[in-house]
């Protein structure tokens, strides 16, 4: 990443919330590393360097500043949607993946070797995967600390730490403070493997359109939507576990948080399920520059306007929303497909979901994993017969590791692995690029709501063309055209 010390600065002078996260300012005279935005004086020019990630900040000796907290922001929009190999290690190392299956395993996952992965990410981002996973680690600990009860060493283990020592040098190398510092009188009565967090997330917020999407699409046993709040299950690397997210409108400059409230039967899954969850909210969108870009089209204005800082649902587990979108995807997104698929995939999940006792009524099942529906007989399953077919080579394809939809895949490849399976049109791969990849870039010119959201807005009639201007957020174009329905 490349970074203009002179544009940084100039955004650290005028305290320009739109970057932080972007990249961060370290301070040779204190030793610390800030936020753009940070209310302190502002250093002078020969004093600073700009780092594009905290880990490369620590990596060169500072410490995080104790009054902006730079790690207690969303990550940076860019690696978020970024499609390079860094973005994609990226969101594989929020998931955990360096923390369970090592540099190595990470290295597999996007078809580079552990030496050129690191060369990758050191030019680009300034650190290396140890040293980005060490970050993520820090940051994870000190929320734990900061907002729950839990035992240190029970921090320590769900952070991703290997040992309680490694957790408390870490802890006192990166904020220059022991964990019972950090800790204060703040911490919060917590029973065991339940966590409540506050997920950070750009300004503005439009938490109530969120909420709406994801009730309409919830399946039984698997989800449940609340008059303010959204739960569901989650199929977790080490056990099962839930998340209950309270969604709002959000407004105001900068970062607010929505209140995240886990059930985990192994809190070594603490980090994986946050980013499961951050995934879901697509947490680390900047609404500011996509509504910016949307707003100047006359199709959209008013759109925008109406619901500011619209997000684009994601998932938490990319298997699964393969599997829902080819069962709903014959009515090409119309209202039809919406009550369809829920019932279909409703009586899926009870004949083939895991059962699991989570204490929520009406959580009660795990979705069925790829290799469970891969074995079942397709013509058994409550879908016309074409339908269960692609939903079984879709199944092994996901189980045999031909197709990965983890995030940290390439996204044209997992197009074109999709499109060879029979049963599988382009309206459905591109809409698991939307929310399982998180494409920000993707239209459906095909879906029946679409072009009955674009009849309403005077939009020329042929999608494809009226939408080029819309580049590179058309996905967050297509919410705002899909919303306007509800409207």
């Amino acid at each position: 990443m490349s970074l203009d010390a002179e544009i940084c600065y100039r955004a650290v002078r005028s305290r320009d919330r739109r970057f932080d996260g972007v990249f961060f300012t370290a301070v040779h005279t204190t030793g610390i590393y800030c936020r753009p935005s940070c209310p302190a004086r502002t250093p002078a020019f020969a004093n600073v360097t700009f780092h594009p990630s905290a880990a490369a900040a620590q990596a060169a000796g500072y410490r995080a500043c104790k009054r902006c907290l730079p790690d207690a922001m969303p990550g940076s929009p860019e690696w978020d949607v970024a499609a390079t190999v860094a973005g994609r290690a990226m969101r594989l190392i929020a998931d955990g993946v360096v923390d369970r299956d090592g540099v190595d395993g990470l290295a597999r996952r996007v078809g580079y070797t552990p030496r050129h992965l690191t060369r990758l990410l050191t030019a680009e981002l300034g650190a290396g995967p140890l040293a980005l996973a060490r970050a993520r680690r820090a940051q994870t600990a000190r929320v734990l600390i900061e907002t729950t009860s839990l035992s240190f060493a029970e921090v320590a283990f769900a952070a991703g730490f290997a040992s309680v020592r490694q957790f408390n040098e870490t802890i006192r190398e990166v904020y220059d403070a022991t964990p019972s510092a950090l800790r204060g009188s703040r911490g919060q009565r917590s029973a065991a493997g339940s966590i409540t967090m506050r997920l950070a997330v750009r300004t503005p917020f439009a938490g109530r359109a969120l909420h709406r999407f994801l009730a309409d699409h919830a399946v039984a046993g698997l989800e449940i939507a609340e008059e303010d709040g959204y739960a569901r299950t989650l199929d977790l690397p080490h056990g099962p576990g839930t998340v209950r997210l309270m969604l709002a409108d959000l407004s105001g400059p900068g970062t607010a948080f929505v209140e995240a409230a886990f059930a985990l039967t192994d809190l070594r899954d603490t980090a994986a399920a946050v980013e499961r969850a951050r995934r879901l909210l697509d947490a680390d969108c900047d609404p500011v520059a996509v509504d910016a870009a949307l707003i100047g089209d006359p199709a959209l204005r008013d759109l925008v306007r109406r619901t500011p800082g619209l997000r684009v649902a994601g998932t938490v587990d990319g298997d699964e929303l393969a599997v829902r979108t080819v069962v709903g995807q014959r009515w090409l997104g119309g209202r039809g497909s919406v009550a369809g698929a829920r019932t279909v995939l409703g009586r899926l999940v009870a004949t083939h979901g895991t059962p699991v006792e989570t204490g929520t009524t009406g959580l009660t099942h795990l979705f069925p994993r790829a290799a469970t529906l891969a074995g079942i007989d397709p013509e058994t399953l409550p879908m016309p017969r074409a339908r269960g077919r692609a939903i079984a080579g879709l199944a092994a394809a996901l189980a045999g590791g031909d197709i990965a939809l983890d995030r940290g895949a390439d996204r044209a490849d997992v197009r074109a692995g999709l499109l060879a399976l029979p049963g599988i049109g382009p309206w459905a791969a591109d809409y698991i690029a939307l929310r399982a990849l998180g494409d920000p870039d993707v239209f459906l010119p095909t879906d029946i709501g679409v072009r009955r959201a674009l009849a309403a807005v005077a939009t020329p009639t042929d999608p494809v063309l009226a939408t080029e201007r819309w580049r590179p957020w058309r996905s967050y174009a297509l919410m705002h055209l899909w919303h306007s329905l509800e409207n």
